[in-house]
């Protein structure tokens, strides 16, 4: 499969969007990628079934280098909560080995997709519910935190997606504020990232049909146009998640969640 200048540029696009919208969000930006690449990698003649795999993979992978860049630009402002980080990675990194080494080589890729869009659709509602927690409620101890952490790790991995979704949250659930969640969740993006990653390439190296300049279930061309876009991107979004209304981009990208929900429930049946 050629990196010819179409493929560059649809790669690039994504980036940008994806690095800005994990800054503003706190999301690693694999909701959006995943279906994307899914459709460019299809597109160019990768079997259905082992694209969604790569598409989750090679999002996971991107993870690593916007979250980066965006927690950077969050722990300027002060607005990571360290003390949490501390207590949830341990559990992120376990559950995220037993999804990327296990359950993700295991599984289908229609079934990931299914899992996939079913994951987001119910990401989406939360965000258009925006239901707010408690007055007296209060994050867990460390066990329960350690616990909490083993849930976003896991689902991290089978989805291809930085925990965002799961953890901003669970946290505000907790009463932690919503800029802090954020930033924090920007924070857990890079063990998050980096252990799914990890996982996916040793469960790749004996798969048949990957295309060329693919290490495991990654593909490489891929993860360094996307991570050279997004990193640049990711700053602007924190300070754009700073300035603007959050309620009210939260629901337009509810919005867009659902129809990429769509088209991966799609990609799923029709597998």
């Amino acid at each position: 499969m050629p990196l010819e200048p179409l493929l560059i540029a649809e790669l690039a696009l994504l980036g940008v969007a994806t690095g800005f919208l994990a800054g503003l969000l706190g999301i690693g930006g694999g909701m959006l990628m995943v279906p994307f690449i899914t459709f460019i990698l299809t597109g160019r003649g990768i079997a259905p079934d082992l694209a969604v795999k790569m598409a989750i993979a090679t999002s996971m992978a991107t993870i690593i280098f916007t979250s980066v860049s965006s927690v950077r630009a969050h722990h300027k402002r002060g607005a990571v909560r360290w003390d949490i980080v501390k207590r949830l990675a341990p559990g992120i990194v376990l559950g995220a080995a037993v999804a990327s080494m296990g359950v993700f080589a295991v599984l289908k890729g229609t079934w990931l997709a299914l899992f996939f869009a079913l994951f987001v659709g119910f990401s989406a509602t939360q965000m258009l519910i925006d239901k707010k927690p408690k007055a007296t409620r209060t994050l867990p101890g460390t066990a329960g935190q350690l616990g909490a952490g083993g849930v976003i790790g896991f689902l991290s991995g089978l989805v291809g997606a930085g925990g965002g979704f799961v953890s901003v949250p669970f946290m505000t659930w907790c009463n932690v504020a919503i800029h802090n969640a954020v930033a924090t969740s920007a924070a857990l993006g890079f063990p998050i990232a980096l252990a799914n990653a990890v996982g996916y390439v040793i469960a790749g190296q004996s798969v048949q049909g990957l295309p060329p300049a693919s290490l495991g279930y990654i593909y490489l061309p891929a993860l360094v146009v996307i991570a050279s876009t997004s990193v640049l991107m990711a700053p602007l979004g924190v300070k754009a998640a700073h300035a603007l209304p959050v309620k009210t981009l939260k629901r337009v990208f509810a919005a867009i969640l659902y129809v990429l929900a769509s088209y991966m429930l799609w990609k799923g049946l029709a597998g």
